[in-house]
């Protein structure tokens, strides 16, 4: 106890230390998404017949996707998300070109009540990284 007293600082900063390495696992959690590297990503599209939503915008989008990918632009998304309600009992796996907008997107889905939302980490960058194909 006198230690801590003594040492408030080096204890504070420890602690906060310690909440931001675990705040980025937290968020996901929080937001109902959670996030899968391409493999995680193949291996639900394989093995539970997952959606991959690519939010990225047309020419983007036509300029190379996921095989079967469907695309709705983050920006029409809320409007869109009607079309997605067949899928609401099946994984969702959704990409952008790094992952900052597909984390929105999911957060989105989450709110209106998609269960199985994952976040391609990396985006559409990593899975080609990966070497995995795609398609124009």
């Amino acid at each position: 106890m006198n230690f801590i007293q003594h040492n408030i600082w080096l204890v504070i900063i420890a602690v906060l230390s310690g909440f931001m390495l675990i705040f980025p696992g937290l968020r996901g959690k929080a937001s109902g998404a959670g996030e899968v590297d391409p493999t995680g990503a193949v291996q639900l599209i394989n093995h539970e017949n997952a959606l991959v939503l690519d939010v990225r915008e047309a020419n983007e989008f036509s300029s190379g996707h996921i095989a079967n990918a469907k695309h709705i632009p983050l920006g029409q998304l809320s409007d869109s998300a009607k079309t997605l309600e067949k899928y609401k009992e099946r994984p969702i796996v959704v990409n952008c070109r790094s992952g900052s907008r597909s984390a929105m997107a999911c957060s989105t889905l989450s709110k209106l009540g998609f269960t199985k939302v994952y976040n391609l980490k990396g985006g559409i960058l990593a899975w080609q990284q990966a070497q995995m194909p795609t398609v124009k």
